[in-house]
């Protein structure tokens, strides 16, 4: 009765803020509750027992994580991955280029960019697992191409590990990026290229003034999973080496140093460190595509 008598915009509001109640309701308990939580366990030597014999450190969680070679070492690791989600992205947005044109078999090479994501995570890395042992697919292939004399131990030399998994890491999420790329390079209208053809734009002008400019938001978004992504890796690695000879992650010292250790502190602190990286390089990069917008 009471609702009834509201006018259209209070009714509406009401509406709103009831929808509104279980997804904030949600993002909170699950979200900022936990955040809070990280933060304010980061200050302390919890051990993820008890609460009650939880002291608070200050900052020494943060010295040591920045101090500490055998911590701090964990962030080069993280470079790797980082320069090859960037080859990943600039391999995917080529060839989600290429096959928004006319090629012949493009649904077959469509579907075979896509398909290793489709491969559960652990599946593909059992897959190069085999494939990287000594004598395995990779050490064949490369006698049969008559470049045995550049076969390595894949998994135990530390100066090539981390390529190996890397390039793992490219096989199995190339086909997240391209599927993106291609979706929102076919979201153009056609009329674009049909009037860039008229005034004797070649396909590479068609590539800078019409498709980048337009998928400039796809781009800004897949560069930002790119750089998340390539500090919080943890499947493959994990799996396939388990961190041995220098293949440790920074999610993976700090699931060993909250699980293994004991040291949830810690572990909250590498956890926030991860978080705050995270959130400069958006900003970062939201600063630098508007003002190449502007």
């Amino acid at each position: 009765m009471f609702f009834s008598q509201l006018g259209y915009k209070a009714q509406k509001r009401i509406l709103i803020g009831l929808f509104l109640v279980l997804p904030i309701t949600l993002l909170v308990t699950f979200s900022f509750l936990p955040l809070v939580n990280l933060v304010r366990y980061s200050f302390t030597d919890y051990n993820g027992y008890s609460t009650k014999r939880m002291l608070n450190v200050g900052f020494q969680n943060y010295i040591d994580l920045f101090t500490n070679p055998e911590h701090f070492t964990v962030f080069k690791v993280c470079l790797y991955y980082l320069a090859g989600a960037f080859i990943q992205t600039i391999l995917a947005l080529y060839f989600a280029t290429i096959l928004s044109f006319k090629v012949r078999f493009k649904n077959l090479f469509k579907g075979a960019l896509f398909f290793p994501y489709l491969l559960n995570t652990v599946v593909v890395s059992f897959i190069f697992l085999n494939a990287y042992r000594p004598g395995g697919t990779v050490d064949s292939v490369m006698k049969l191409l008559g470049l045995g004399k550049y076969i390595h131990y894949w998994l135990r030399d530390p100066g090539i590990i981390n390529i190996s998994l890397v390039f793992v890491s490219i096989w199995k999420y190339f086909g997240l990026s391209f599927i993106i790329f291609l979706g929102a390079i076919q979201s153009v209208s056609p009329e674009l290229y049909e009037a860039a053809e008229i005034d004797g734009a070649n396909k590479w002008q068609q590539f800078r003034f019409i498709i980048l400019p337009s998928i400039r938001k796809v781009l800004e978004l897949l560069v930002i999973l790119a750089v998340s992504g390539s500090i919080s890796v943890y499947e493959i690695p994990k799996i396939i080496t388990d961190g041995g000879n220098g293949s440790m992650t920074f999610v993976m010292d700090s699931v060993n140093q909250a699980f293994n250790y004991r040291h949830f502190g810690f572990a909250s602190a590498m956890g926030t460190v991860l978080f705050v990286i995270v959130v400069i390089v958006t900003l970062i990069q939201k600063m630098i595509f508007k003002e190449r917008e502007a």
